[in-house]
């Protein structure tokens, strides 16, 4: 057992023996590479930044004015939670402002009162009334002025005879020029159709005569924006005029003096004088909203309001001797009204139907020529039924988009109107067939009118600004 003892001794002893043996007697520490031995090493406390700086991301210059969020540094402390997107990217208030409802409502008031006073200055400053007589004489030998009737023009223009046979034009007689843009709409005096009055786009008024010379008589002035419509009185010493500046204006067509300014603060689109002898001093103009309005021209107050369309109203035609009258709208219906009563008797209104922005009333008193945005003519009874003639049917031309107004030769045998690639259309009116075109004026032909006394004047005007006589 004793021996078995020593000999495992001697093993384990043994094989250092036999190493000492085999290299002999070594003392001196073996060398070794340092760099395999550094991550052994303590390091020294100047080393550690070095590594830190080697070992981390590049630091991010923060740039403080693009900066709006709590800036989170784990330098300084450990994030214990995920941050919330408000903490990280809340805008920077300086001065914490809470609005109460008190606050709301006087940035209501401000913005209201703005409004009002903006809607003032514009209601206090009407464009200022001018007028130009281009003749020299506003007055002859006689005292007469240009609204006196010529009797030598070799036709009678004060007889309320129509010619028995009228022809279709077929030239070029004269041309008016003096509006610098597009002519909105044409009217002839009243009976004797010897002076003719036009709106345009260029804010003026012009007269001129039919017979004669030609000439512009007179230019109203007195509209900051396009004039729309015109209207002459039965007597035709006075005529409205109807502008996109929202002002009705009367003049005096002698002297042209505006004698008074009606305004509601909304777009009046047509304009008509009451066409009786007795209701002379009442007019009723239809509406950008919706409304067609009656005002007294003595006391230049609104007497009544027609507030049944649902859309902006276009036209105003009188019929049934001036008891009633008929309108048409943006809302695509037509409706008839007694004079006076608010409330419309008769409504027409299919789903085929179109808008009809122009409407004439023919000589006889019996039809309704309705301009229909469908590229037609529709013909409606104007007495009491007020029903499509649907054998009348005028095709042929293009107006969709266009308020291209509508008129009759004075027999009532054909039908004239302007289209919208400045064409004049005439049509026969016991076929309804397309006879004749002529193209009239280079941009849109808005108005044509049949001169009451002649067999074969027509008179068209345009979006060229040009006014033309055709024979």
């Amino acid at each position: 057992m004793a021996a078995a003892a020593s000999s495992l001794v001697s093993y384990g002893s043994g094989s250092d023996s036999e190493n000492e043996s085999e290299f002999g007697n070594v003392t001196s520490p073996q060398k070794v590479d340092p760099d395999a031995a550094a991550h052994l090493q303590p390091l020294k406390p100047g080393t550690i930044t070095a590594l830190a700086v080697l070992n981390s991301a590049p630091e991010v210059a923060v740039k403080e004015d693009v900066e709006t969020g709590v800036h989170l540094d784990p330098a300084l402390k450990e994030v214990t939670y995920n941050p919330t997107y408000e903490t990280m990217f809340a805008p920077e208030v300086t001065d914490v402002v809470f609005f109460s409802y008190c606050d709301e409502q006087k940035e209501l008031d401000e913005i209201l009162a703005k409004r009002q006073k903006r809607g003032k200055n514009e209601e206090e400053a009407p464009a200022e009334e001018k007028t130009v007589l281009h003749v020299k004489e506003a007055y002859d030998y006689q005292g007469r002025s240009y609204l006196h009737v010529p009797q030598d023009v070799g036709i009678n223009l004060r007889s309320a005879d129509v010619p028995e046979k009228c022809y279709l034009p077929k030239k070029q007689l004269h041309v008016w020029t003096g509006h610098t843009k597009g002519v909105s709409a044409i009217r002839l005096f009243p009976v004797s159709a010897h002076l003719l009055l036009s709106c345009s786009m260029d804010c003026k008024i012009k007269l001129w005569e039919v017979y004669n010379d030609r000439r512009c008589v007179r230019t109203f002035i007195g509209h900051s924006k396009a004039v729309r419509d015109v209207c002459f009185n039965n007597s035709g010493t006075r005529f409205l005029s109807a502008a996109y500046d929202r002002y009705l204006k009367l003049w005096d067509s002698e002297t042209g003096q505006c004698i008074a300014r009606f305004t509601n603060r909304k777009v009046p689109y047509c304009v008509k004088f009451n066409p009786d002898e007795d209701k002379q001093q009442l007019f009723v103009a239809g509406m950008s909203d919706k409304k067609i309005v009656q005002w007294d021209i003595r006391s230049g107050e609104v007497v009544q309001e027609y507030d049944r369309h649902l859309g902006a109203v276009n036209t105003i035609t009188f019929v049934d001797e001036n008891r009633r009258f008929v309108s048409t709208s943006d809302d695509k219906s037509l409706r008839v009204w007694e004079w006076d009563i608010p409330v419309d008797f008769k409504y027409i209104a299919e789903p085929s139907m179109h808008s009809m922005p122009a409407v004439t009333l023919s000589p006889n008193g019996k039809w309704l020529a309705c301009q229909s945005m469908d590229n037609q003519i529709l013909i409606f009874g104007a007495q009491n039924r007020f029903r499509l003639n649907k054998k009348k049917i005028f095709k042929g031309h293009m107006v969709a988009g266009y308020a291209c107004q509508v008129d009759f030769s004075p027999d009532m045998s054909y039908v004239v109107s302007g289209d919208a690639d400045g064409k004049l259309n005439i049509w026969d009116w016991k076929t309804t067939k397309l006879y004749h075109r002529i193209k009239a004026h280079d941009k849109v032909c808005i108005s044509a009118l049949w001169h009451p006394h002649e067999t074969s004047k027509v008179i068209t005007c345009g979006w060229d600004g040009q006014i033309k006589l055709w024979d």
